[in-house]
């Protein structure tokens, strides 16, 4: 595309210059990943949709070896809070190419381009979470990352790298803070004990450190009375859901956001603007360095992985013990480094099957997917929602957690067909679409003629 020269610009030749991303401008590789990360997340979120919360703990390790316990084991080590992690670094990713592709614009058009997207994003993510109910909402987390980064988009790979690092060290910090106060607390606990044993008299500020220590313990067990009650409460009107959620949703969207999805979704964008960058999503890399990025990244995330579930298991087991054996927080410490190779070893499979031509039938639905990626995300929270809420088929606590996989498999299939066959009449997904005419303030062309052949630009093209 040409740079117009700005002194001779119209307000026509701007207004044509600040047009959604055409499909022939597409980067097809972009819209696999992004596919591929937008299935997996369902992942992560199907026990959140189909399941209370303190039933979570006991399915997945009350039962070494049994259906369960193997199913959450492959789900935590290959996919769990990975999947988020390479669409955190997608949406990095969208930062860089909505901005360059926009940056001939005249003036400061480029950042009222990007801020109207970003603002209406946070509006979509409130709705999400308090009119649709999902309380694991990402897209007001998206929004409120996404209101920082564009002063970062011109700096080199190296200076964003460190800058997700920092985020990511921010986080190692705080949760070790956490550890080691928890850590405090059992230790406190232990001394007040051998007190006890010696028929000392104990004080206050003892007996506080006894209570402390034993509501810890508390909370780590299943509240059956609280599960039934959450089961009935889910299981009833749209009202009664919406009074459950809300206070969930806003202290998810506030302290939780703040305290530890923020530094999480901003670093990960640091990281996918580098990568964007350095041609990782775009296939400028040749083969045998997406090879050797995939073997580097399950070599390391792999055995990270299995180690922390490992040690998990220890903790769910007997978790004073783990306090007293470990002076540290391993799971929590290794978290992002687990999170980013195994990630990053994701993304090296997929392009080494996507440059080698393999499974194009696959490669196409998963693009497919990917571009209606806002539109399949919050598809997701209406089926799953009509499934197991109450104003729906009400399946919530009726699935063991393996069996939530079969819903998951099931909406693959159907956004996998679904995808492509909408796009073979539409430009965009409806919500992308509405996205679009909301950010340009103006309606956009939906539907294709039926005379217009389109063309995605290949990773050799990218290069």
């Amino acid at each position: 595309m040409n740079t117009p020269d700005v002194s001779a610009t119209s307000s026509a030749a701007v207004a044509e210059n600040l047009r959604p991303v055409e499909r022939a401008e597409r980067i097809r590789s972009i819209d696999v990943i992004r596919g591929v990360a937008l299935l997996g997340i369902l992942m992560m979120n199907i026990p959140y949709f189909g399941l209370p919360e303190g039933m979570l703990g006991s399915l997945k390790f009350d039962h070494p070896g049994d259906t369960n316990f193997i199913t959450h084991q492959i789900v935590d080590i290959a996919f769990s809070g990975k999947m988020r992690a390479l669409f955190s670094m997608l949406f990095g990713a969208g930062v860089i190419l909505l901005t360059t592709r926009k940056e001939h614009a005249v003036g400061l058009s480029v950042a009222d381009i990007y801020y109207r997207r970003i603002l209406w994003m946070i509006l979509f993510g409130v709705l999400d979470a308090y009119i649709l109910l999902w309380a694991g909402d990402i897209l007001y987390a998206y929004g409120l990352c996404g209101l920082f980064l564009f002063p970062f988009r011109k700096l080199a790979p190296r200076y964003l790298i460190l800058a997700s690092v920092f985020c990511f060290g921010v986080l190692i910090f705080k949760g070790n803070l956490r550890f080691q106060e928890t850590k405090g607390k059992r230790e406190a606990y232990l001394k007040v004990v051998a007190l006890e044993k010696q028929k000392k008299k104990l004080t206050d500020e003892q007996k506080a450190d006894k209570q402390a220590w034993e509501t810890v313990v508390k909370n780590g067990k299943p509240d059956q009375k609280k599960i039934d009650e959450e089961i009935k409460k889910v299981r009833s009107g749209y009202p009664t859901v919406w009074a459950y959620y809300v206070p969930i949703n806003s202290e998810i969207q506030s302290a939780v956001m703040y305290n530890f999805y923020f530094w999480d979704a901003i670093g990960m964008m640091f990281l996918g603007m580098a990568l964007y960058k350095l041609g990782v999503f775009t296939g400028r890399l040749r083969r045998r360095s997406y090879l050797a990025l995939m073997l580097i990244g399950y070599g390391i995330g792999i055995p990270l992985g299995w180690l922390a579930h490992q040690l998990t298991l220890e903790a769910h087991t007997n978790f004073g013990l783990y306090l007293d054996t470990y002076g540290f927080g391993f799971p929590r410490s290794t978290y992002d480094i687990r999170r980013v190779t195994m990630a990053l070893g994701h993304v090296g499979l997929i392009m080494i099957i996507y440059k080698s031509g393999w499974l194009r039938g696959l490669m196409s639905a998963l693009g497919a997917v990917g571009q209606m990626a806002f539109s399949n995300y919050v598809m997701q929270t209406l089926i799953c929602t009509f499934i197991f809420f109450g104003y729906g088929l009400g399946y919530f606590g009726k699935l063991t957690y393996y069996q939530l996989f079969y819903v998951v498999a099931g909406v693959w299939i159907f956004q996998l067909i679904a995808s492509p066959l909408w796009l073979r009449h539409f430009y965009f997904g409806p919500l992308e679409w509405a996205w679009r005419s909301l950010t340009y303030w103006k309606r956009q062309p939906f539907r294709i003629p039926q005379n217009r052949t389109e063309t995605v630009i290949s990773p050799a093209q990218a290069g």
